[in-house]
């Protein structure tokens, strides 16, 4: 029983990340996405574009990867992605993830801490298509709403294509889709 309540209070934590707020707001609402539904948001994605992934994926590793890979921003908070692939933020989302992961019972968060760090490493043909995927919503979310997240942030054309070419490493067929589609907000003023 006692492992039970320690699950349990695991769930209540990690409810937190629906309080974490990103810089994007879903397409069609005004208010900003929260982590949560960012996570829930990208595993479905994962799920429909998986004939795209460029290598066979095990998909049940990258819905894995993909239900873990923000819980270090309940503690660390959420930065727009152009600043936040920085040494002290990532070291801040590892410490988050730690602690998060130790409130299961008997070692239970090896195995997910071991599947965050593989998406963190983007070295493996899951974590590559999972660290794809991620970005898709985001880039949607911009071109569905005029730009509003690159605008507010200042962001550029350059950092655009140049952080979210990776897609192409997981999935060279969605890039290139998503390629012409930022292309067309380029073309369209949507993106400077």
């Amino acid at each position: 029983m006692k492992e039970i309540e320690q699950i349990l209070e695991f769930i209540v934590e990690i409810e937190k990340l629906k309080a974490v707020l990103r810089k994007t707001k879903p397409v069609g609402l005004e208010r900003r996405e929260n982590a949560a539904e960012h996570s829930w948001h990208v595993c479905l994605a994962a799920l429909m574009l998986r004939e795209y992934a460029n290598e066979p994926v095990d998909i049940d590793r990258v819905i894995k990867m993909l239900l873990l890979h923000d819980l270090g921003e309940i503690d660390a908070g959420d930065k727009i992605v152009y600043a936040s692939e920085t040494a002290a933020q990532k070291a801040a989302e590892e410490q988050g993830v730690r602690r998060i992961l130790a409130m299961l019972p008997d070692g239970g968060g090896d195995e997910y801490f071991a599947l965050w760090s593989e998406f963190e490493a983007g070295e493996t043909a899951e974590s590559r298509y999972a660290r794809a995927i991620d970005r898709v919503p985001p880039l949607l979310h911009n071109l569905r709403g005029g730009g509003h997240a690159w605008r507010e942030n200042n962001i550029r054309k350059e950092q655009v294509f140049a952080l979210n070419s990776r897609i192409g490493d997981g999935s060279s067929e969605l890039w290139q889709v998503m390629e012409e589609m930022l292309q067309g907000a380029v073309a369209s003023g949507i993106l400077k």
